[in-house]
């Protein structure tokens, strides 16, 4: 069964902007299913400000927390399956972006960082917790669409 997941992404050029100058914005808003828009920008570090936004989520940042929030998602639910009580669940996710073989810029890995704070008397071994973390990641829907190396710190590869 195909499942199918929609986003719509609206930019429109500025009253007073040049875009063939290459002087325009680059603020746009992703928006969802529910109603929810985000404002997305191009990265400040690729496309300088004024052209770029500060207080918008850019495409990179955004690959980098679909990963992340998948394998939390995936995570949570073995770790509920196992009976686990997981109180809390952080994680400092980061992409690296680097050149490929052919010189392109292309986020070669994301490092999840998780912090999980456990509840409850059956609490779970440091191996138990790194065989949830290789399930998950193996689980992961963003994670098998991706070719991008993705690690957990301190969890050994498997």
């Amino acid at each position: 069964m195909a499942h199918e997941y929609r986003a719509t992404i609206r930019w429109a050029l500025g009253a007073e902007e040049n875009f063939s100058d290459n002087r325009y914005s680059r603020g746009h808003t992703w928006s969802f299913d529910g109603g929810i828009e985000v404002p997305g920008s191009s990265s400040p570090s690729v496309v300088p400000l004024p052209f770029s936004r500060e207080d918008a989520v850019d495409p990179e940042e955004a690959f980098v927390a679909a990963i992340s929030s998948c394998h939390m998602l995936t995570f949570l639910s073995i770790a509920a399956k196992k009976r686990f009580v997981i109180d809390r669940y952080e994680d400092k996710a980061l992409g690296i972006m680097t050149k490929n073989e052919n010189g392109k810029l292309f986020v070669s890995k994301v490092v999840l960082d998780p912090t999980i704070e456990f509840s409850g008397d059956k609490q779970p071994t440091p191996e138990q917790i790194a065989d949830m973390h290789h399930l998950a990641h193996k689980e992961c829907f963003i994670a098998n669409s991706v070719l991008t190396e993705i690690v957990v710190a301190g969890i050994p590869s498997h």
